[in-house]
């Protein structure tokens, strides 16, 4: 029956078989590939013939057996379990013309309690065989991130081992002081103000002992830092919902790789890790913890925006929907249970399938943009003022009718006459008081009384005598 079923890889099932040539009757080899850093271990079958014992070959003998295979015009396909050695040998191979497939990795052998290289080459070998043959389920491959892809994720993995070491540093001086001196060291204590409040209380043994200490665990945190600038630029331009974080969102991105590439939303649900386990049988279904299947990187992110989210966004559709169970449940179980909604939430958002304003997320409010200052229009023609000098009292603004200008509650000139009549020739308290001279001076009391600037304020509550 034929499949038609497309893989994770670009490719479809017929021109795996065929090496993508079309012609059914070409010769297809079949490699399980076993790596280490500086040998493969090799199981190869030809056809359907039987698959022979694993050799070891070095790394440049495999591709030049590759590319002599391809020059015949021979079908070559491999496979290996992802690890550490990332993905430079499936890049060399597809450059040679081989198929190169990765799958996770798996426990190969479930009945012998026997493992090694040349054991786990022959089994892939064997599964790959299946494959191709139309057991989909033999092999679980993966998607292969490009360069980019992978340029862009690794900020982000080494943000996370700055993290792990300046955790590591402080325990260890912790530690350190505990052993010598039978007393701990408080969070942060390697900040500059905490250190120098606590280096004095140390002896002069642990203070020599935890100086160097103290400055790695300052340049680690530098790194830090630089890298979460680096990974917030990425994403600053866009407009992040309230709680979730531009920090977040683009460490989410460098792991996802790619929001498009997943299907539907279990495959997202799928990826994260957070699905439930089960053992069931008939009518009987249970379900346990979560198979932690997927990015353990991603899981964690998630969970820490679920804590924030719960609090910066009240109108998210998925806390209302467990808001019964947040009161009067375990949270912790719901929270994971949230991230995985959180993971779906981001790839509807991402991919445009849904707004945040539909997933209940507030958006930050732009600030308004500066309006020009309209200018002043003039009705008459307008003639530039002297300014008082400093020093002279009001009576003598008024007195200077042309250009003088009448500051600090100063009398219009038409109103001297009057001012003069009441007070009888004298000048009034407010005239004493120097002009531009209130900041720097208090003004004289005049007959033991204080002037009116600081007389009681008649709204003020007396205050009781004692």
């Amino acid at each position: 029956m034929k499949n038609n079923t497309t893989t994770l890889h670009d490719c479809t099932l017929e021109s795996i078989r065929f090496g993508g040539c079309g012609n059914s009757e070409a010769i297809a080899w079949k490699l399980g590939l076993d790596i280490e850093l500086r040998a493969v271990a090799v199981a190869m079958q030809c056809g359907r013939g039987v698959i022979g014992s694993a050799a070891k070959w070095s790394r440049e003998q495999l591709l030049q057996w590759v590319k002599e295979k391809r020059a015949r015009g021979e079908a070559v396909h491999t496979v290996y379990e992802s690890c550490g050695f990332g993905y430079t040998l499936h890049e060399q191979l597809s450059a040679a013309g081989a198929n190169s497939l990765v799958t996770t990795p798996m426990r190969l052998n479930l009945e012998r309690k026997r493992k090694n290289d040349r054991i786990d080459a022959r089994e892939l070998c064997v599964r790959l065989s299946r494959y191709l043959d139309g057991q989909s389920h033999e092999l679980r491959l993966i998607r292969i991130p490009s360069r980019c892809e992978q340029q862009r994720r690794e900020p982000g993995r080494q943000r996370e081992f700055w993290k792990r070491e300046v955790r590591r540093l402080e325990n260890h001086g912790r530690a350190l002081r505990i052993e010598h001196e039978h007393e701990t060291l408080e969070a942060g204590w390697a900040g500059p103000r905490k250190w120098k409040r606590l280096a004095p209380q140390c002896s002069d043994f642990v203070r020599e002992q935890l100086t160097p200490v103290v400055a790695q665990i300052r340049s680690a945190k530098a790194q830090l830092d630089r890298l979460s600038e680096q990974i917030e630029s990425l994403v600053k331009k866009e407009q992040i919902p309230v709680g979730l974080g531009a920090l977040t969102v683009s460490l989410i991105e460098g792991e996802v790789c790619q929001w498009e590439r997943f299907a539907h939303r279990k495959a997202v649900g799928s990826y994260t890790g957070c699905c439930p386990s089960e053992h069931s049988s008939g009518p009987i279904q249970r379900f346990g913890a979560i198979d932690r299947h997927g990015n353990k990187h991603l899981r964690v992110l998630l969970v820490e925006a679920v804590w924030r989210l719960l609090r910066w966004q009240p109108h998210w559709h998925a806390r209302q929907k467990y808001l019964l169970k947040l009161r009067h449940g375990s949270k912790k179980k719901i929270a994971v249970a949230l991230a995985r909604q959180l993971a779906i939430d981001l790839w509807r958002w991402r991919t445009g399938r849904a707004s945040a304003q539909e997933l209940g997320w507030n958006l930050p409010t732009l600030p308004l943009p500066e309006q020009p200052k309209p200018a002043l229009v003039f009705t008459k023609p307008h003639q530039p003022r002297q300014s008082v000098p400093q020093g002279g009292t009001l009576l003598d603004a008024a007195a200077d009718p042309k250009g003088s200008s009448l500051r600090m509650g100063a009398f219009h000139p038409q109103a001297l006459p009057q001012v003069q009549a009441q007070h009888h020739g004298r000048r009034s308290p407010l005239t004493t008081a120097r002009i531009g001279a209130g900041d720097r001076e208090k003004p004289p009391h005049i007959n033991g009384k204080p002037p009116i600037a600081e007389q009681t304020d008649p709204w003020e509550k007396p205050q009781k005598q004692k």
